[in-house]
């Protein structure tokens, strides 16, 4: 297989790491994570991902239940620096070089994000996990992974959904009847309001121009097809 792109940014969710559980980390969970890393880093693809924490906590939940929201999203914060450890110990289990560069500073288990340092990380082979978001309340960590792609120019965010083939007119759930999307326009994601990301990530993927792709990721070898240009979910773009 050839790759189809020079760098990427994956979007991994918290409750992804959980499986089943609901909660915390599932250990076969994230070693199969790191195997499908692995496998798009040997097409010489350069690899950054964005984790979120609502495996641990959800600071937008937790604020709805009476803790302060800025402090609420904090703990989100430091939620994601413990999947992004978690993500770094298995990907160097399968032989390959990974740092974990944070947000929010924690020098003893993880480098400061620094843009230059992330693009040397990134050229030298090594997977950049991003932890903490942005390192601010009120923003998630879905706009983290568009600020990112942002900054380091990457040529694609890929959306990781645990169990969801794509997005939908409606809930597929609830309405057996809905319909995927093969591709959708930014603004009408916006419009629609139809929870590719939230909706100021989308916008900053509108202004400059980063495809995204919503895909299954359970489904094994989906992330190795999308890295390799296969239609695979969801496009959102344009």
């Amino acid at each position: 297989m050839k790759a189809a792109y020079s760098r990427i940014l994956i979007k991994l969710s918290g409750e992804h790491l959980a499986g089943d559980r609901g909660f915390g980390i599932t250990p076969a969970v994230i070693a199969g994570v790191a195997k499908d890393l692995r496998s798009v880093h040997e097409l010489g693809i350069q690899i950054c991902a964005v984790i979120g924490g609502g495996n641990v906590i959800r600071g937008i939940q937790a604020a709805e239940q009476g803790l302060d929201r800025a402090s609420a999203d904090y703990m989100g914060m430091l939620a994601s620096v413990i999947n992004a450890l978690a993500l770094q110990d298995a990907v160097e289990k399968e032989g390959i070089p990974t740092r974990v560069l944070s947000a929010l500073e924690i020098r003893e288990v993880a480098e400061p994000y620094i843009r230059r340092r992330a693009e040397r990380h990134l050229e030298k082979g090594r997977i950049v996990v991003f932890a903490a978001g942005t390192g601010n309340p009120y923003f998630s960590t879905d706009t983290a992974a568009a600020l990112r792609a942002a900054e380091l120019h990457a040529e694609l965010i890929l959306m990781a959904k645990q169990g969801v083939d794509g997005v939908y007119d409606s809930d597929p759930r609830q309405n057996p009847q809905a319909r995927r999307y093969e591709t959708i326009g930014y603004d009408e994601a916006l419009q629609r309001n139809l929870r590719v990301m939230d909706q100021t990530a989308i916008a900053l993927c509108r202004e400059n121009a980063i495809p995204i792709v919503v895909f299954d990721s359970s489904v094994p070898g989906n992330l190795l097809r999308v890295a390799c240009g296969e239609k695979v979910g969801t496009l959102v773009g344009g």
